[in-house]
């Protein structure tokens, strides 16, 4: 999942602008290297709030302790436990910014751009690209469609499916990596091994990788603009997001604390390396200035590296070739990410911050899993082991349909806003947003909440939240993952706000939106929730109720003897105050006439 999720079209479409703004090829190789350490330092983060929260209270063997249970929800969870008052105000801030924000939309827009190219079309070179822009919207929509519906059929057919984009999309990976140092050596070889060029090959052909990647010519025009580096910096970290899609999932995979840990780490230090390898490969094929004579938005570069590769004299075949393959990588990393990211959304419905929250909040068993049992019903008897109606046998088989469609239409909505963009433009705004938001803003809120734990826990100890010895994973880095998270978050959360140069690929002119757009409406996503928190305490006084939501988990130990939560019952009852005529004092009763009480 976090090899699949991770790889999408970032490390295709993402290249060309770091080295645009870095201005360099040791620069951009930086940046990347840097990237992937500041990400893997962000998953030490997500791993140590997400093996511990949330805290449960168990009774074994007569004694009531409170133990760890990691359950599904990623950043939700431990930013409610961090911030804990008022009630509901991180739930809103967080919840909405994720409904709204929480998806990849603009990756569906690149699936619609790459299939096009692969076509014989071209959407973002074409003068009249906008003739272009229909079909590549219906082939985002169409993506986006197909993702929610195969995971609203089947649960285990949409985890097969990750799991078989991700092996061919390492492989791939893995091919590009190896053929462009291939390629040069290749190359070397026919130069006679002695830096001597044979008079059929260009001396320059020959010698572009030792040119391109020797200590003294790698940083060779190198931007000195900060804004350039700080935005080259966004769009690497967008291609390394991923790392945090199992934390959504988090209740739904086995024996977490003994597998979790150890496979999401090197899953990420997989992803770095074969970027930086990636890119070095780009390198020893491509001249530099294929990638930084145009400053446009153009987003199909990649072809360029299978066309100097095979030295194909049609550079439109080998872009054909190309784009196929990005849109297969695309393609699996929407699937991927519709999976966690609506289960995230079921988890912000179960607060009740929504209307009609439990019809969102709410699983259902799928047709595929309905099917099963029916040509099984006879070979199995039940288990014995329900948590109100649900049979524990068949729970992990329920998908969170109402909630998938949630997430599809604010991804359309997303694609509709931005459908009066040109496409290259819009992908590049939507990857950036994202990049912005769930990277830099929420990663500097979690970050930011674990150092706050960390401090409390030193300073106050016994007096404070004591995190020291409630904490399940301590990394052995521990605080300086935190600390180099917390410091990159927050420099990236304002370096945008400079306005960079009018030569650099990010300005106005180059770009095709103002600098300060994207960081403004990154920020003000804080704001949609505030209000939203505001206008709930409104709705709950003009009714002189308060929705009370009380969760009864069900917690059982895995094989590895570590507790798990497997399911939960969720409960939506309005309480109302009334005034006794004895008394004149307030006092809670429930209304049960409004008393909404559903399994979730």
């Amino acid at each position: 999942m976090v090899l699949n999720r991770t790889i999408g079209s970032g490390i295709f479409t993402v290249p060309p602008k770091v080295l645009a703004g870095t201005g360099s090829v040791g620069g951009s190789l930086l940046v990347w290297a840097f990237a992937g350490i500041i990400s893997i330092c962000g998953v030490l983060c997500w791993l140590e709030l997400g093996m511990s929260i949330p805290f449960r209270k168990i009774t074994e063997n007569g004694v009531i302790r409170k133990v760890s249970t990691p359950r599904s929800g990623g950043e939700k969870n431990w930013l409610e436990y961090i911030f804990k008052k008022p009630l509901l105000f991180i739930t809103s801030v967080y919840g909405i910014m994720f409904l709204i924000l929480g998806n990849i939309s603009g990756n569906a827009i690149a699936f619609g751009i790459y299939v096009m190219i692969a076509a014989g079309k071209e959407p973002v070179t074409n003068a009249e690209n906008n003739h272009q822009k229909a079909p590549v919207i219906g082939l985002a929509v169409g993506l986006l469609t197909f993702s929610a519906g195969i995971h609203v059929f089947t649960r285990r057919g949409g985890i097969w499916l990750n799991n078989i984009f991700a092996v061919l999309k390492i492989a791939m990976i893995l091919a590009l990596a190896i053929l462009g140092t291939v390629h040069a050596g290749r190359k070397y070889l026919q130069s006679d091994g002695i830096g001597q060029s044979n008079p059929a090959i260009s001396s320059a052909d020959i010698n572009i990788a030792s040119k391109q990647l020797s200590p003294d010519e790698a940083f060779l025009g190198g931007s000195s603009h900060l804004t350039s580096y700080a935005e080259s910096f966004l769009f690497a970290l967008f291609s390394y997001t991923g790392y945090e899609q199992p934390f959504y999932v988090l209740s739904e995979v086995a024996r977490p604390r003994r597998v979790f840990p150890t496979y999401t780490i090197l899953g990420m230090v997989v992803a770095t390396f074969l970027y930086v390898m990636v890119n070095i490969s780009y390198f020893c094929v491509v001249p530099k200035e294929v990638y930084t004579m145009s400053k446009s938005n153009s987003i199909d570069m990649a072809g360029e590296f299978l066309h100097f590769l095979f030295d194909d004299s049609s550079t439109f075949t080998a872009k054909q070739v190309m784009a196929g393959l990005v849109a297969f990588s695309v393609f699996g990393n929407v699937i991927v990410m519709t999976f966690t990211a609506a289960r995230v959304k079921q988890e912000i419905a179960k607060e009740g911050i929504l209307p009609f929250s439990l019809f969102f909040a709410t699983g259902h068993t799928t047709p595929w899993a309905k099917l099963q049992s029916r040509w099984q019903r006879g070979a199995r008897s039940a288990s014995g082991t329900m948590i109100g109606d649900i049979d524990l046998d068949d729970h992990l088989e329920q998908a969170p349909m109402a909630a998938l469609a949630l997430h599809w239409v604010s991804s359309v909505v997303l694609i509709a806003v931005t459908s009066m963009l040109k496409p290259a433009t819009a992908y590049s705004f939507l990857i950036s947003l994202y990049s912005y938001v769930n990277c830099m803003v929420v990663g500097c809120l979690v970050s930011g909440g674990l150092l706050y734990l960390k401090l409390d826990s030193y300073f106050r100890a016994e007096k404070g939240r004591n995190w020291a010895k409630k904490v399940d994973f301590k990394p052995w880095l521990s605080p300086l993952h935190a600390v180099v998270y917390f410091s990159a978050t927050t420099f990236f959360l304002f370096t945008p706000f400079v306005k960079p140069p009018g030569s650099s690929p990010f300005s106005q002119k180059n770009q095709g939106y103002v600098w300060y757009l994207l960081p403004t409406i990154g920020l003000s996503s804080l704001l949609w929730g505030v209000m939203w928190w505001f206008g709930l305490k409104g709705f709950q006084w003009s009714l002189r109720k308060k929705l009370v939501v009380t969760r009864t988990a069900y917690i059982e130990k895995d094989c590895d003897g570590n507790y798990v939560q497997k399911a939960e019952l969720v409960e939506h009852d309005w309480v109302m105050n009334v005034r006794s005529d004895d008394d004149r004092s307030n006092r809670s009763a429930r209304d049960y006439d409004d008393a909404s009480v559903r399994s979730v």
